[in-house]
């Protein structure tokens, strides 16, 4: 039998446009804390706060890595892009979580889409064999 191309399929497609799509609001959301200050809510009362602008560059820094790797995932299919975006997806969940007190709605989409990126990245896409 013939070597099959690199081809990705299903879930793993689906997680690919996510990560780019989510890569690329994160990164809007670093631009916009860096240069809108005022647009996001300024709360004093959560257990945890961080400084705007440098949530900023961890938003903006992530969310080029996030939309990289989500098109590296689309156009190989490879099993390290898949593990990496997996990581990436849990790191910009942890980063959403702890963004909250700063702009809620937003930050809860972006977690609920990093979330289902690890699954559909988990879920394994079944092929026939070659």
């Amino acid at each position: 039998m013939g070597t099959r191309n690199a081809m990705i399929t299903g879930w793993t497609a689906f997680a690919a446009v996510l990560m780019i799509f989510g890569g690329a609001m994160t990164f809007l959301q670093g631009i916009s804390a860096l240069l809108k200050d005022k647009v996001f809510v300024a709360t004093r009362n959560y257990v945890f706060s961080f400084d705007l602008t440098g949530w900023g560059v961890i938003h903006l820094i992530l969310g080029i890595v996030i939309l990289l790797a989500g098109c590296a995932l689309l156009a190989t299919g490879a099993m390290w892009a898949r593990t990496v975006g997996v990581v990436l997806a849990g790191l910009s969940a942890v980063a959403n979580f702890l963004w909250i007190p700063h702009y809620p709605f937003w930050a809860m989409v972006l977690v609920a889409i990093d979330v289902f990126i690890i699954w559909a990245l988990c879920a394994a896409d079944h092929h026939a064999p070659a």
